[in-house]
């Protein structure tokens, strides 16, 4: 078992009083979750909107803990918002049609920079850092060994591919060797061109290739809303035909129908289960998975809850 750095040791004199009953029955309910999920895969999907500093100290905490206990972690990660900064600052403005970015060469190329050169290398560093001696993450970009392969999605669209084919086993060869693959989303076809691939779509296709127990997309919203406007609304449990159903309520707005799409599809091609969570709340992942009520919205084929 690896060590977890959480930082400076806290003083007893400021540290925090808990009730020991609650802290407890905390480790409690977590016990048959950690021994649900042990030796399972689970594919988490981050988005670019819930990247910062803080939250990803937590996930990397989060990500190793479950490690720790016998979970195999596969890390997804997008960068639409850090992207958009970029091309910006080169004078470009960002296009996207039904959710997806409208993508020519010279923004691929700033797409591939953005995300494999600087957010995979950060959050690599990131997990690294809070592993102690032993460092397990490893980046990985869709395009090496031909991880994800690709066909052109739609002429309009440029640069964008759906992925037509996931060599899962080199992911599960880096698991079993006691890694954790962090994966960014450029994909190429058979030729090696590359392409820009919608990070919720290529994290769906890992899970569905890995035959994964869980998909996880961590977002900047609480997750599935009644109301957009009033997080009180949060839908916290559903069917992948009643998310269906949803897509194309006006409540929904265009950057979350990829994102819903990608859950209903992940458990209707045998995912065990798909949640929206909120990726800015720390630990979110660990509340989610390990308690009884959860924190986001989690979608399942059938409503066997």
């Amino acid at each position: 078992m690896i060590g977890i750095d959480l930082g400076p040791a806290t003083s007893k004199k400021t540290a925090r009083r808990h009730d020991p009953g609650e802290t407890a029955h905390v480790l409690v309910e977590a016990l048959p979750y950690i021994r649900q999920w042990a030796g399972k895969s689970i594919v988490v999907k981050l988005g670019g909107a819930a990247i910062d500093r803080e939250s990803d100290l937590a996930l990397a905490q989060d990500v190793l803990l479950l490690r720790s206990v016998g979970v195999r972690c596969v890390l997804v990660h997008g960068g639409g918002p850090q992207v958009d900064t970029m091309l910006r600052r080169v004078g470009k403005e960002p296009e996207f049609r039904d959710g997806l970015r409208v993508t020519d060469e010279e923004t691929l190329e700033i797409v591939r920079m953005v995300l494999v050169g600087k957010i995979n290398r950060d959050l690599v560093s990131t997990i690294n850092s809070q592993a102690g001696e032993e460092p397990v993450a490893v980046g990985v970009s869709g395009e090496d060994a031909g991880l994800l392969t690709v066909t052109p999605a739609d002429a309009a669209l440029g640069f964008v591919g759906n992925v037509t084919g996931v060599r899962a086993e080199l992911l599960h060869r880096l698991l079993d060797d006691g890694l954790t693959p962090v994966v960014s989303t450029i994909g190429a076809n058979a030729a090696g061109q590359p392409y820009n691939v919608n990070a919720d779509e290529a994290a769906r296709a890992i899970a569905v290739a890995m035959k994964a127990e869980k998909i996880v997309y961590l977002t900047a919203v609480p997750g599935l809303l009644e109301n957009p406007k009033d997080e009180s609304t949060l839908v916290q449990r559903l069917t992948s035909s009643e998310l269906r159903e949803r897509l194309s309520h006006e409540s929904v707005g265009k950057g979350m129908i990829p994102k819903l799409k990608a859950c209903a599809d992940a458990v209707d091609q045998g995912v065990g289960g798909a949640h929206i969570i909120d990726g800015r709340v720390h630990h979110s992942l660990l509340i989610e998975l390990l308690t009884d009520h959860g924190v986001g919205t989690m979608v399942k084929r059938e409503a066997n809850w």
